[in-house]
């Protein structure tokens, strides 16, 4: 199963650990260390980031679409899991 991040990028769903808001500045240092460590990865296509996916292998995947939006495309069927790119 994959899940829609925004803006045509998608992520396997059974590889993430956490979505997580980018706004603490916990969140903003483990950023940079993932950019250190060539481990980040960045789905915004430029804009904000709102959230920031974890996964099994250790990469950190920033994405434009806010954690609650990702979260109800966890939720939602393979068939409707296309949908607003917001």
């Amino acid at each position: 199963m994959l899940i829609n991040v925004g803006f045509g990028n998608v992520v396997a769903k059974d590889r993430v650990v956490a979505v997580i808001s980018a706004e603490s500045a916990p969140m903003r240092r483990y950023r940079e260390e993932a950019r250190q460590r060539g481990a980040l990865i960045d789905a915004t296509q430029g804009r904000k980031t709102r959230a920031i996916i974890v996964t099994v292998s250790g990469h950190v995947i920033l994405s434009a679409v806010a954690v609650e939006t990702i979260a109800q495309r966890w939720r939602e069927p393979a068939s409707a899991a296309g949908g607003d790119e917001r």
